[in-house]
């Protein structure tokens, strides 16, 4: 006697929609992989490329030479000083304290609203409460709130609770900013891993804490690194908030505030500009380059299903 095993019957518009899915991803490959898309990709990066190479060869440059011609000129008459890097970090402009700064700021500012919106994102995504939905558009709506508008209210409050002028006000006021964003994009990163993950652990008796760092924190590293190439880049060039919470005091000031000095009331001294600029661009290079790869995962992370 022969026995047949049965076939599963499809369901029902599954194939098509694998089909369709299938063929928009290998139609899109061929598009960014066409030589047009080619030609187009490296117009934009030597378009990026040239302005930063100009500063970098600016920043090498004499003085004199920098008042009197533009830095293409130095590819025919080449003559490279390091006095602009000097001055600029030993010398009157103090940029070597200042990039201490800057980090002391950025570090902070980037780690706090992070760990505040996993634990948020968590909650609005795995612990169910009563106004749960209606929370979290709250949360996601403060996105439309400008920043200008808080400045004054968050500046009475630091001065009534004698924070003003500290490293505090720019950290908590960055981690206010940030917020809002950080929560909306973890927890549809949170929301895009499998429930059977989430139950297997809750059948083998974990808890809420052993769920989250041991089975949800390793698969959030490239959205956590997404978002902090996105949060360190904004604070570290950011000059409003340090400018009204740090009211420009030397002790707190980041390389921003110095720079838009040298512009301003220094503008005798506008020749250190490209050493400067690039002084406090090197750091958010070596950051992105070397993040790049979480970083576009992250930014892909749920955005293809099927």
């Amino acid at each position: 006697m022969t026995t047949t095993t049965p076939v599963m019957a499809p369901v029902p518009g599954e194939a098509d929609t694998r089909g369709r899915t299938h063929t928009r991803a290998e139609r899109a490959k061929k598009r960014l992989t066409s030589p047009a898309a080619s030609v187009i990709a490296i117009v934009i990066a030597v378009l990026w490329t040239v302005p930063i190479l100009g500063l970098l060869i600016t920043s090498f440059r004499p003085e004199l030479d920098i008042r009197r011609s533009g830095w293409w000129t130095a590819i025919t008459d080449p003559q490279f000083t390091l006095d602009n890097y000097n001055q600029v970090l030993y010398g009157g402009t103090d940029f070597a304290s200042l990039f201490v700064n800057s980090l002391v700021i950025t570090l902070p500012a980037v780690v706090i609203p992070i760990t505040l919106a996993l634990l948020a994102a968590y909650a609005f995504a795995w612990v169910p409460f009563r106004g749960r939905n209606m929370l979290f558009v709250a949360v996601f709506s403060l996105q439309i709130v400008p920043i200008q508008v808080t400045l004054i209210p968050l500046l009475s409050l630091y001065v009534d609770g004698g924070l003003a002028g500290s490293f505090w006000t720019i950290w908590l006021s960055h981690a206010i900013f940030a917020l809002p964003l950080a929560i909306f994009l973890l927890h549809n990163f949170m929301k895009e891993i499998p429930p059977s993950l989430v139950e297997a652990a809750r059948m083998d008796g974990a808890g809420h804490v052993k769920i989250f760092f041991q089975v949800l924190l390793p698969l959030l590293t490239p959205a956590i690194a997404a978002f902090a190439v996105f949060q360190f880049l904004w604070v570290w060039n950011d000059l409003l908030v340090a400018l009204t919470f740090a009211g420009g005091a030397q002790e707190v000031s980041p390389l921003t505030v110095r720079l838009a000095d040298m512009v301003g009331t220094r503008g005798s001294d506008w020749y250190l500009l490209a050493a400067g600029a690039f002084v406090s661009i090197v750091l958010p290079l070596i950051v992105f380059l070397a993040l790049q790869r979480f970083f576009v995962r992250g930014l892909l992370a749920g955005s293809v299903k099927g």
